[in-house]
């Protein structure tokens, strides 16, 4: 049996019941797998051009998503029809809702004369099925709830065999399904928060209708997790790993190290892009605290030396994504030839990786509705002629999730709620070309940063915080003098999913401490922003000049 054979039959949608969210692009569709992942049922989300022949799983349902397109354009996208095949239920969501329609009859979905964004009360009605099938949908959900809708066009009549089980005052068909099959399509979108009794919608779909057991747990993960891991390591077989001293990377460490042991062996790459005193703090924590053999490569020159006059986001998380590999493989060699004769000899064939679902998600790029955001280091960043075979134990998990798993795995809760650093490190938060100099100016505004946070007791209440250096000069006076020097701009967001999020609303007197203590204590800046705009489609790195707010211009 192959590697590839053994990790497809120890994965998640073999071993857990499993829905299918088709995605059209709409921004809300990561939210329908975080929704039935709260409700203990494990979730997928593939393309809307997935075909399903080629689908490695028989999913329990299907859910179509929303989507920006209309259905009826020559351009849109469309579920492959053998989805209808599958003899699952199926439940489509605003643009899925049309699918469903466009499918069965392709001249009943046209423009509406009104759009409809935002709330709206939804009318439930009987259908001819009865309450036991057709209406199972809505049940212990009151009448007159508010939904969230954001649609253009809408249903001109229900397809044949269909019934009418919920109504807005703009859309009479908003909410269908089939009186024999289990076909459902709603208009509005129960996944976000903004929808009363949503959850219970998803629910009533997941478990009523499509009967998915609720046992998606990081529980039953992490010893399906580890026998995954020794099958398809073996038991000789040896991993090398990256760490950096984020959760993400902690969490698959020390997994790794409960599945084989010694036969794991972590590597800290010192790339000269990390966090103040970050070699030291790794070093510290994975051996004393986690009993894991770490080793530690100085690579700085090597990774800044190849950096030297790039200043593109994409080009340096390819290039750093790169020499992680070649660093990684001569790591490799050197450690198997150190091992020779001892009883962790062999060649070191497997390299781990923290990737997470939504590293996954962000990078999926497909004709029409979706588009990529960034190309992560450890999804779409690595080199054709890699020599090491990737192990991702936590693909599948979003950050709550791993974070539920460290603790389960005995992580120090500082660890498991440390904020996330990308693999790129200062790189990407140091915009322009990246020297010795202005990654040092970064590093110790964020520095600088982070301590304030941690002083007014907010470091967790916020996901994720820091500074980045932008590559401008600006006016302004310290002391008697005119200087013209570069502005620090600070980020903070809330989130659950790292999916989507919100800016943190510091209040003033902190703002004034953090930027009076970069501008004092930072050569080479004399102002600092905060970047405060919500995001939708989570990519918290700032990668140009933003809109901002200006905190002080001294």
């Amino acid at each position: 049996m192959t590697a590839n054979d053994i990790s497809e039959k120890e994965a998640p949608h073999k071993l857990f019941d499993t829905l299918l969210v088709l995605d059209f692009g709409s921004q809300y569709s990561h939210l329908i797998i975080r929704r039935l992942r709260d409700l203990n049922i494990y979730s997928e989300l593939l393309p809307c051009t997935q075909r399903i022949a080629d689908l490695p799983f028989q999913p329990k349902g299907v859910i179509l998503s929303g989507g920006p397109y209309s259905v009826y354009d020559s351009t849109a996208p469309h579920v492959d029809p053998a989805v209808f095949d599958l003899d699952v239920p199926i439940l489509g969501v605003c643009y899925g809702l049309q699918e469903i329609a466009w499918q069965h009859d392709q001249h009943n979905v046209l423009a509406g004369e009104k759009r409809e964004y935002g709330h709206a009360k939804l009318t439930c009605e009987q259908g001819e099925g009865g309450a036991s099938s057709v209406n199972v949908l809505f049940q212990d959900v009151p009448n007159g709830v508010d939904v969230w809708m954001s649609h253009g066009d809408k249903l001109s009549h229900l397809p044949e065999s269909f019934s009418t089980i919920a109504a807005t005052s703009n859309a009479p068909f908003a909410g269908i399904a089939h009186n024999s099959k289990p076909y459902y399509g709603i208009q509005f979108h129960p996944e976000v928060t903004h929808t009363s009794h949503g959850t219970r919608i998803l629910e009533n779909y997941a478990v009523r209708i499509c009967k998915a057991r609720q046992h998606w747990t990081m529980e039953e993960f992490v010893g399906t997790e580890i026998s995954r891991i020794r099958a398809l390591v073996g038991e000789k077989g040896q991993v090398i790993g990256a760490v950096s001293g984020g959760v993400d990377s902690t969490v698959a460490a020390k997994l790794m190290h409960e599945a084989i042991g010694d036969r794991f062996h972590a590597v800290l790459v010192d790339n000269g892009l990390l966090r103040h005193k970050e070699a030291e703090t790794v070093h510290q924590t994975l051996t004393s605290h986690l009993g894991i053999n770490l080793t530690v490569i100085d690579a700085s020159e090597r990774f800044l030396t190849e950096l030297k006059g790039v200043s593109d986001p994409e080009k340096k998380r390819k290039i750093i994504g790169k020499d992680f590999i070649e660093v990684f493989q001569e790591t490799a060699h050197k450690i198997a030839k150190e091992a020779a004769g001892t009883p962790n000899a062999g060649d070191i064939e497997w390299l781990l990786q923290g990737t997470l679902y939504p590293d996954v998600i962000e990078s999926i790029a497909f004709r029409g509705p979706s588009q990529t955001i960034k190309t992560h280091h450890n999804v779409g960043g690595l080199p054709a002629a890699m020599h090491l075979k990737l192990i991702e134990p936590l693909r599948e998990l979003f950050k709550d999730e791993v974070r539920i798993l460290g603790t389960k795995l005995g992580i120090p809760e500082e660890l498991v709620w440390r904020h996330p650093f990308p693999g790129p490190g200062l790189a990407i938060r140091t915009l322009g070309e990246v020297t010795r100099s202005q990654v040092e100016i970064t590093r110790q505004a964020d520095r600088i940063f982070i301590e304030e946070i941690i002083a007014a007791g907010l470091y967790r209440k916020i996901s994720q915080a820091y500074a980045a250096l932008l590559p401008i000069q600006v006016v302004g006076v310290m002391g008697d003098k005119r200087v013209h020097e570069q502005p620090i701009c600070l980020r903070a967001v809330e989130t659950t999913d790292f999916m989507t999020a919100n800016w943190f609303d510091f209040d003033r007197p902190f703002l004034d401490k953090v930027s009076s203590r970069i501008t004092n204590e930072v050569s080479g800046v004399c102002s600092v922003f905060q970047n405060n705009n919500f995001m939708k489609e989570l990519d918290v790195t700032i990668t140009g000049i933003v809109s901002t707010k200006l905190l002080s211009l001294l």
